[in-house]
């Protein structure tokens, strides 16, 4: 998700920015920002385990936008979600813990709050594209992502080439978006994953298309389930990375080792099933007729 351009005129206006305490099942942990970090000899003690600096003593900033179930969302007053998780792992092995900041789009492609010090990492469901490269840098892939096609079940749209003349929505920013558009489709955009459903529940849409992941977990309901349906699944070729400031290459490698050893003691597997769902039935099994050339 969060590709290009400003916020269109009937997208939701964004909101503030704000910090927000992050639940992980890593370890249960409430955020603060008092806390004291591991000082190796850093300026200020903001020198965690592996000479990472960061920008505030004691913990490992992260820099978000919400909601975005089921990568991160508020659930209990409490900022998590599948990107919260393996965050975590990361605090843990740099002997901090993850705060997280809730902030506008379009900072991610910019790398505008890394680059000001508000924030250490991004971790919010990021599409790696060539484009963000140039302005920040990408953890190794930590998901496979598609587009889903989400319909209402009363619409009779059965693939993505039926959504010709009807009206359609995405989310603004996003990779989802830019796919439609560059079918030739005019999107009506909206700010937040949980304004794409809404205007599908009033029917401001007739469908939508958006990240797969996002449409599993809406579908978790029973009713949507029961009005919306997976009308395609279109295999884009995505991946999830997270982002740091240009040449921030300790904390990069802090999240690609954690990233690794999730991977090969089963961690990733435990957080997968459990946010994003059965391990061997991931996003990449699109139709091969509907992939994305």
């Amino acid at each position: 998700m969060f590709p290009t351009g400003g916020l269109p005129v009937n997208s939701v206006p964004v909101r503030r920015t704000r910090i927000l305490a992050a639940t992980t099942a890593a370890a249960g942990l409430l955020l603060a920002a008092g806390c004291t970090s591991t000082d190796d000899g850093g300026s200020g003690g903001k020198t965690a385990a592996g000479g990472v600096e960061l920008v505030t003593a004691g913990q490992l900033t992260t820099c978000t936008h919400l909601p975005y179930p089921p990568f991160q969302s508020e659930i209990d007053g409490k900022v998590q979600g599948f990107d919260v998780a393996l965050v975590d792992l990361v605090a843990k092995d740099l002997g901090v813990k993850q705060e997280i900041r809730d902030t506008p789009f379009e900072n991610f492609k910019t790398g505008a709050f890394l680059n000001s010090g508000e924030c250490d990492l991004a971790a919010a469901g990021m599409t790696i594209t060539e484009e963000r490269k140039k302005n920040v840098d990408f953890s190794d892939p930590y998901f496979d992502a598609t587009q889903a096609v989400l319909a209402d079940k009363d619409a009779k749209i059965g693939s993505f080439a039926d959504l010709k003349g009807r009206k359609v929505g995405a989310q603004a920013q996003t990779t989802g978006e830019d796919y439609a558009k560059s079918q030739g489709l005019d999107p009506v955009s909206f700010e937040s994953s949980d304004a794409v459903l809404n205007g599908l529940r009033t029917g401001q849409v007739d469908a939508v298309v958006i990240d797969y992941p996002v449409v599993q977990g809406w579908l978790k309901d029973k009713a949507n389930a029961d009005a919306f349906e997976v009308a395609d699944n279109i295999n884009t070729g995505e991946q999830y990375g997270f982002t740091v400031k240009k040449g921030n290459t300790e904390l990069l490698a802090a999240i690609n080792k954690a990233l690794a050893e999730a991977r090969s003691d089963g961690t990733y597997r435990e957080l997968y099933e459990k946010w994003i769902g059965p391990y061997d039935e991931s996003a990449a099994s699109a139709s091969p007729s509907a992939s994305a050339s």
